[in-house]
């Protein structure tokens, strides 16, 4: 199983986070794209039929690490030196990776639509972590620097899986100037990796007697939970055997339509509103591990600094320093739940204005859910068939 020491390492190092393709998904060419804001998108696309090969989204979101830009440009590839730290007693640090892989849409009729599409994703993060905490562990108390932090309460989780889900779409209403759309997309997914960890009411004393390196203690108290899929290292990334689950992306769009009355089929790739609201709810739902761990430590303890340097792996420092309270089995992964609002407002013909928010609708507190960062984006763009921009 993966040290959970480099797990959060990752975590705060590789900085990839939580929307994805901000920007495009408001363009009205972006297809089967679409689905994955709100499924309702894809009825009277721009498109009759949309086919996508592979699209790949990132996104970085941190309050701990910074980079000088300037030094990178320059050509060092040395992160110690091109970044710095701003330790908090709260830092958060979250990552996400997307990737729409073979998909496609087509339209029933006028009235319907449907896609087929697959997807990978990536979600980690940690949350109300204490900064200067975190230096210490993973540096080993190496500045010999006496601190005190107390009552620290943070978690961290980190998961992989892969998607296949289908979507329907189709009119509900088109009265005059109002026309309605819904959709419902349904996902099986399968998990490739999962691991969490809570940890609650942590004080840590470090003393250090200033004669030798080495020759401290470290006195702590509180618990540390935490769960992983199997005793396969989580960076492996296959598809685990028992790691599987249901989801579920529900959506409406409204169009407010005083200038349109044309035929919807010949006009495909006319604009037909001047307003667009889109409401959505994605990722319902979780991935079951049948063969994951979780365990529970009291670290309520004093500890020399040479006996903790020594265990290499986090998870054996708990089991060898620490009491175990509590050992299980299975644990469940809860998918990005969000909800989605969205405004487009076309000016003149190529000319719009988006703007678009994404609230989590889970806590950062909550044990082993991945979780998006709230976000409200203003996107001017220029909008053709063949080229858009967006600022």
């Amino acid at each position: 199983m993966k040290k959970l020491s480099l797990i959060i390492a990752l975590i705060l190092v590789s900085m990839l986070n939580s929307q994805s393709y901000i920007g495009y998904l408001s363009d009205n060419y972006s297809g089967i794209h679409g689905v994955i804001s709100n499924p309702a998108n894809i009825t009277d696309s721009r498109f009759r039929t949309d086919i996508n090969l592979v699209g790949v989204s990132a996104f970085v979101g941190n309050d701990f690490f910074s980079v000088d830009f300037n030094k990178l440009l320059k050509g060092s590839d040395d992160i110690e030196i091109t970044a710095g730290a701003t330790p908090k007693d709260k830092n958060n640090l979250y990552t996400n990776i997307d990737v729409l892989g073979p998909s496609f849409m087509f339209n029933l009729n006028e009235k319907s639509s449907l896609a087929l599409f697959t997807r990978g994703r990536v979600f980690t993060g940690i949350f109300g972590i204490n900064g200067k905490l975190y230096e210490n562990f993973d540096e080993g108390f190496e500045d010999n620097t006496d601190f005190i932090i107390n009552n620290s309460d943070f978690n961290f989780s980190g998961n992989a899986w892969a998607e296949l889900g289908v979507t329907y779409a189709r009119e509900l209403m088109n009265k005059g100037d109002h026309y309605l759309k819904g959709g419902l997309s349904v996902k099986y997914l399968k998990g490739f990796g999962n691991v969490y960890a809570r940890f609650d009411n942590i004080s840590v004393d470090f003393d250090d007697d200033g004669t030798a390196v080495n020759n401290g203690s470290i006195t702590s108290t509180g618990t540390i939970a935490y769960g992983t899929s199997s005793e396969e290292e989580f960076s492996n990334f296959k598809s685990l055997s028992g790691a599987s689950g249901i989801g579920a992306d529900i959506g409406a769009v409204y169009e407010w339509r005083p200038d349109y009355s044309g035929d919807p089929i010949t006009d495909k790739d006319l604009n037909k509103y001047k307003l667009k609201l889109g409401v959505s709810i994605t990722d319902l739902g979780s991935i079951k591990y049948k063969n994951g761990i979780e365990r529970a430590y009291d670290i309520n303890n004093t500890v020399t600094e040479v006996d903790f340097d020594a265990i290499e792996d986090f998870e054996d420092k708990l089991s060898g320093l620490y009491t175990e309270l509590s050992s299980g089995s299975t644990t469940k992964a809860i998918l990005p739940t969000a909800a989605h609002l969205d405004a487009d407002y076309n000016f003149k013909k190529y000319l719009y204005l988006n703007l678009s928010s994404t609230f989590s609708l889970l806590s950062t507190n909550k044990v082993n859910a991945s979780t998006v960062r709230n976000r409200v984006s203003l996107i001017p763009r220029f909008e053709s068939k063949w080229f858009s921009f967006y600022m």
